[in-house]
Parts: C-alpha cells; sequence; structure tokens
C-alpha cells in the first residue's frame, strides 16, 4: 500500500476529518468520471473539443478539478463522447433499508 493511501486511509478514519471529506466528495468524482470517459473513449482533449464546441482550456479544467461544470455541459461532453450521461443518487452504507 503506498505512502498517500495509508493516509487517505487514516484520515478517512478520523471522525472530524471524514464529514468533510464527503461534503466534497461529489466534485472529485464528477472529474474523475469526465476523463474516465474521454479515455475510454480514446480521444484527446484537442478532438474532445473539435466535437463538443467547448475549448481544449475549458476541459483541461474540467478535468483538474479547476471549473465545476453545468448539467448542459456534461451533456455537450457525453454527447461528443457518444455516451449517455446518467447521475445517480446512492443510499448512504450507514442509512437502513427498509421494505414496506
Amino acid at each position: 500500500m503506498s505512502d498517500l493511501q495509508e493516509l487517505s486511509n487514516e484520515l478517512i478514519s478520523d471522525e472530524e476529518f471524514r464529514p468533510e471529506y464527503e461534503a466534497i466528495q461529489p466534485e472529485p468524482d464528477i472529474t474523475r468520471a469526465i476523463m474516465d470517459a474521454r479515455i475510454k473513449a480514446g480521444i484527446t482533449q484537442i478532438q474532445l473539443s473539435e466535437r463538443s464546441g467547448i475549448s481544449q482550456a475549458d476541459i483541461s479544467r474540467l478535468e483538474n478539478g479547476n471549473r465545476n461544470p453545468s448539467l448542459n455541459l456534461l451533456k455537450r461532453l457525453a454527447s461528443a463522447m457518444d455516451s449517455t450521461l446518467r447521475i445517480e443518487f446512492v443510499p448512504n452504507a450507514s442509512t437502513k433499508q427498509t421494505s414496506i
């Protein structure tokens, strides 16, 4: 296990740190999803820029987490990567599901 992974595990187990970490987690997840989809599509940032009409600099900012995308921008990116945008709500692990 890497030093970074060990530090991450240690910090996440801290009761004061965990809520702060979880509060910002959607942003890095979106950033990672954009980059993963582009790589899976086998295209560069420049190609994605040409297909989407979004500047390569803005795509770079999105992938670096320096810009938060709007829903419309995410739709444009998905279309340019011949993908479907899907957003989902996932119950927290601590939430108990009850059946009626």
